[in-house]
């Protein structure tokens, strides 16, 4: 097994200059509409990727022993030869998608990676702010080790997919030309990826291929500008509790819980589901709105009409209209007869 170098340790020195070079261009071009840096979210971003560099190395241990019991295991071998580690990053960056998808959508998981997406800046030291718990990271690469791919390898390709994004975080970069964009990660995805808006969740997974997300329906092009942060922000630059925000809000549900399928959802469903209300206040209709209270002058009611008092004796025959050559007959009091029905005064009726 060759030496492979610590690609990420190597690189820090061109991670501050780059990120000290974008924060000076603010100042040079400034841009209104970027979101651009504010220092005490940079300084929050710094200190979590010291941080992870520090637990990484912590849970490098165990994961180092895990893979090398199943490398042991396993009777393939890939050697590491500078034509073969093209084809080996082509299926580490196939399993980051999913790697990174599924952190994502299972909830145990997103409070790992939600510290990535916890900041509303998006520029360099975004790309620094990496999780302390890592360690939900590695079954999704045992596919690599049972292949025949060298621990050590594994790490170097990690590396190497971890680098290649650290440039992809900025809005100073606007797009590239089309067969670039159709192909790799850009930062026009990755703008994409950190937003907060309805239509962005859950998208551009890549990390160095963008064509995954082509292939698996979960590509979306940049069409608006993208408002960074998470969709309930935490407002804070406390680094412990941006490490560990979501873990406590895990544990508070599970609390709370009261059935084991609502536990089990508060950790393997996706962020924010919550379970079904269960017994009475599920089925009771809604409580019916209450009146508006009438707020002008209350209208006066119209006089009642006064009843007059029914006919006691026989309606008398109406007159023959003049000319007529005869009288019309008596109407007697009866249901049938309509005249019996009301009042025969015309000044009643319109009463």
């Amino acid at each position: 097994m060759p030496q492979l170098p610590d690609v990420v340790l190597w690189s820090i020195p061109a991670f501050v200059l780059l990120a000290a070079a974008e924060m000076v261009s603010y100042r040079l071009r400034p841009d209104t509409d970027a979101a651009g840096y504010d220092l005490r979210d940079a300084a929050t971003s710094v200190t979590m990727g010291i941080g992870s560099v520090f637990f990484d190395f912590l849970w490098k241990i165990p994961i180092v022993a895990i893979y090398s019991v199943i490398y042991e295991l396993t009777p393939l071998r890939v050697p590491v030869l500078w034509w073969i580690l093209p084809l080996m990053l082509l299926a580490q960056d196939f399993l980051y998608y999913w790697s990174h998808r599924g952190h994502h959508v299972v909830r145990v998981l997103w409070a790992c990676h939600v510290v990535h997406h916890s900041s509303e800046r998006f520029n360099l030291t975004t790309a620094l702010r990496q999780p302390w718990t890592s360690l939900t990271v590695w079954p999704f690469y045992v596919p690599l080790v049972l292949c025949g791919v060298h621990p050590a390898a594994v790490a170097f390709l990690s590396g190497v997919n971890l680098v290649y994004q650290f440039w992809v975080h900025t809005e100073r970069v606007r797009r590239l030309p089309a067969p670039v964009e159709y192909v790799l990660n850009t930062a026009s995805h990755h703008r994409v990826h950190h937003a907060s808006q309805g239509g962005y969740l859950d998208r551009n997974f890549g990390g160095i291929l963008i064509v995954w997300d082509r292939m698996f329906g979960t590509f979306v092009p940049e069409t608006e500008r993208p408002v960074y942060g998470l969709t309930k922000n935490i407002h804070t630059h406390n680094p412990l509790r941006v490490a560990t925000h979501e873990y406590v809000a895990i544990a508070r549900d599970l609390t709370t819980a009261t059935t084991w399928r609502a536990r089990a959802g508060h950790l393997f469903r996706g962020p924010g589901w919550q379970p079904e209300p269960s017994g009475p206040a599920a089925t009771s209709p809604a409580p019916a709105a209450e009146p508006v209270p009438h707020t002008g002058p209350v209208p006066a009611e119209p006089a009642p009409v006064p009843a007059r008092p029914a006919p006691t004796g026989p309606v008398p025959s109406l007159p023959a209209p003049a000319g007529s050559a005869e009288s019309a007959p008596a109407c007697p009091v009866a249901p049938a007869c309509p005249e019996a029905a009301g009042p025969t005064d015309p000044a009643d009726r319109a009463a």
